[in-house]
């Protein structure tokens, strides 16, 4: 073992987060271990003033801090390069993550998590409880995620989805290579975990060390629909990733059910349209039909401004 190996990098990505970021990095100054770390941040071309507080922490902090101030953004799936240049920049033992709108809440966090990977070597990842805040201040319990009580094993990872928060994770850092389907895949934590998983178990601390900002990040700004395309291109990237049979079939299993909640995101929103250009024909003909009468049109929009559910337009 390499002596001068540092043993936990902290590894953190951001873009446009110059409101959230400072407090992300001095969580992990805070960190009290009796270890050493390094704390490698990629910063994905930010605009907004973010690139300059990370390079005036790293000249504050030399000794610890490496950045990845990347001068281009990535041109794929949404901070994806940022990530994986960034995570190759990462020499310690185990690597922790957090994305630069969250931040860690307890000093010994690390220690804790460490600690237990290092006394129990069928274990590859540690994480933790975390504490929500939510866009309008209000700290609450985790209402996105349930950890089961068979959160260990891959299989349950597999059937059951992500119930791992990413400012909670520390894992070690045994990924050889990062497959093309991890490259593909629009969902890169979850993806990560499944792969970890094939290499031991999962331990989960009953215990909040960590802040999730809910409603700030892209994933959970975008659409319905994008979400299930998402994720119906993340099973297809881990069915052509995985090997083991067991995985492989609840993996189609949870595809199968992507395609169909795909079906009806798309079936649902065609509906709205569908309504929404209804309404628009039936008021444009009745329009044409009595253009030359207005008191006629008039006496129409009053009983729709008053909202009677009765009134028909063609009455």
């Amino acid at each position: 073992m390499d002596m001068n190996r540092v043993k936990v990098s902290c590894h953190i990505i951001t873009y446009n987060q110059k409101d959230y970021i400072a407090q992300c990095i001095e969580g992990v100054l805070m960190q009290q271990t009796d270890f050493s770390i390094e704390l490698v941040i990629g910063d994905d071309n930010s605009t907004d003033g973010t690139a300059e507080i990370v390079a005036q922490y790293a000249r504050q902090y030399p000794d610890l801090i490496k950045t990845n101030l990347r001068e281009v953004r990535g041109t794929g799936i949404p901070g994806k390069d940022n990530f994986l240049t960034t995570m190759e920049m990462c020499t310690g033992e185990y690597i922790s993550l957090c994305d630069g709108d969250d931040y860690w809440t307890d000093p010994l966090k690390l220690q804790k998590q460490i600690d237990f990977l290092e006394a129990n070597p069928d274990y590859v990842l540690s994480f933790h409880k975390v504490t929500i805040l939510k866009p309008d201040g209000e700290f609450v319990e985790d209402f996105i995620t349930k950890v089961p009580e068979e959160y260990q094993g891959h299989e349950t990872l597999a059937r059951l989805g992500n119930y791992i928060h990413t400012p909670s994770v520390v894992f070690k850092n045994i990924v050889p290579a990062y497959s093309f389907e991890f490259y593909e895949s629009p969902i890169g934590d979850y993806f990560l975990y499944m792969m970890l998983a094939e290499h031991g178990k999962l331990h989960y601390i009953k215990e909040s060390m960590a802040v999730y900002r809910y409603g700030i990040g892209i994933y959970t700004s975008s659409t319905k629909l994008k979400q299930a395309h998402d994720h119906l291109k993340l099973f297809i990237c881990l069915l052509s990733y995985s090997k083991k049979e067991n995985i492989k079939k609840i993996l189609f299993e949870r595809y199968l059910q992507a395609v169909s909640h795909l079906e009806n995101c798309i079936s649902n929103q065609y509906k709205e349209k569908f309504k929404f250009y209804y309404k628009y024909s039936k008021v444009k003909d009745y329009l044409n039909a009595n253009y030359k009468h207005p008191v006629k049109i008039m006496t129409m929009l009053f009983r729709k401004l008053s909202r009677n559910p009765n009134d028909k337009l063609n009455k």
